[in-house]
Parts: structure tokens; sequence; C-alpha cells
């Protein structure tokens, strides 16, 4: 019976995974629709199919489904989404900001404002939080494309503002409208990136305790979760208990 109940555990997690895959899929496709829509269909001609079309190879999604989102967008017969950002509160009183594409914006507004209130937080009117974060472009490459002096030297060069590197990998930061231009620059010496987005970065990190932290981690979660969130952005750091907790 305990290798029944094993096999049951391995299966229901493995489904799990597998509705998560399922569900971060969707969110890509969305994404590439959408920005084949507003721009051209061709990613060398459109920065953000280009980035929407990097962040479905990282996640190894085929080339065929990425032609299918793009074809979609072309045909004429896609969804229409509106690109909605909420802000708000988490517990703490720690800034979110929640980025969604929507084909129903009172569904996703009610969904995202039961989500903060749940959590202890609340929704509050778009420009309440945004103020704490820079909208910046962030690259990302894998550890083995370069050195760390390769890679800062080049993202230098090619118009970057900082860059961190780690046995994890290189992050590059450029300002918003500087992103295609850099992307491109790096791209050309180092091959493609695992990750070109333009992304809200925190002035400031806001220390929350253990219980203050699960329960945003809860928030973060539900909200990822959400078939129409795309991307969130908080401002809390997680103390190093928790994070070992979590890890363990």
């Amino acid at each position: 019976m305990a290798g029944h109940s094993q096999f049951k555990n391995i299966m229901h997690r493995k489904g799990r995974q597998d509705a998560a895959r399922s569900k971060l899929f969707g969110k890509l496709a969305r994404e590439i629709t959408v920005a084949a829509k507003m721009g051209q269909p061709d990613p060398a001609m459109n920065p953000r199919l280009r980035a929407a079309i990097l962040a479905a190879r990282a996640e190894n999604m085929t080339k065929d489904t990425i032609q299918r989102a793009i074809n979609k967008a072309t045909a004429g017969d896609g969804e229409n989404y509106d690109e909605i950002r909420y802000e708000g509160y988490g517990p703490g009183g720690v800034a979110v900001i929640v980025e969604a594409l929507t084909d129903n914006r009172n569904r996703t507004a009610s969904e995202v404002r039961s989500y903060f209130t749940k959590s202890g937080g609340n929704l509050a009117e778009t420009g309440a939080v945004s103020f704490m974060f820079d909208r910046v472009g962030t690259i990302e490459f894998a550890a083995d494309k370069a050195s760390a002096d390769d890679m800062l030297e080049a993202a230098i060069e090619a118009g970057a503002e900082d860059v961190v590197s780690s046995e994890t990998g290189h992050e590059i930061t450029t300002a918003a409208d500087a992103l295609a231009e850099v992307a491109k620059a790096l791209e050309a010496k180092f091959g493609e990136p695992n990750k070109t987005a333009l992304t809200w970065k925190p002035q400031t990190a806001v220390a929350v305790d253990d219980e203050t932290g699960e329960k945003l981690l809860r928030l973060m979660d539900n909200l990822d979760e959400n078939d129409d969130v795309q991307n969130v952005y908080s401002n809390f750091e997680l103390s190093e208990a928790l994070m070992a907790k979590m890890a363990g």
C-alpha cells in the first residue's frame, strides 16, 4: 500500500507539473499572438515578438506551436486581448505590480482583487506603487555563454546599465528604450539569450518577517496561476531562514 500511495503522490505531482506547464505555454502563446498583432509578424522587425519567441524557446515550446500562435494573429482569428496593469499592496504593505492580458476586464479585475483581499492586502489605483519601481530592460544569458568579465565588457560597450553575473547566469539591465539595441548587439556576440523583456525593477527591497513572507508567496502563487496574469513583480525580500525552508 505504501508503494501504491507513493506512486499516486508521484503521479499527482507530475499532474500538477504538467498542468502548470500547459498553463505557462498558454500564457507564452498569448503573448506571441498579441505581439504579432501589435506589430509585424516578423520577429526580426518586431522586438516584442522576438522577446516573446525567445521566452517560449527557453521553455522548450516547439517551433510549430510558436508558429501557430503567430498565425492566429496574421489570420485575424485570435482573441482580442487588452493589456492591463494592476497595482496594489500585499501583506505588510508590500508593493505589487500585476501585468495581465485579458479578453474580459471585469473577470480579471474581480479575480485579481480577490487574491489581494484574501491575502490581507488591497488593490489600489494604477500608479499607486509603480513609482517605487523602474521600468527597465532585462537580458539573461546562460553562465557558459561568456565569462563575467567578457559579458561585462560587451554589455558596457553595447550600452547596458548594469550586469550581474553568477554561477546561474548573467543578467543585464538596460534602459527601457535601449533594450532592443543592446539585446541585438549582445546576441551577435554571444548567441541567443534565454530572456529579453521589459520588467519592473524595485528601487529598494522591503524586508518582511517569515509569516508575512509566506503570505506574500501565497499571493504571488495565486496570481501566477491565473490564466490572464502574465507577470507579477514585488519589492519584498525574503529572509534567509524562509529561503532555506523553501529550498528544503
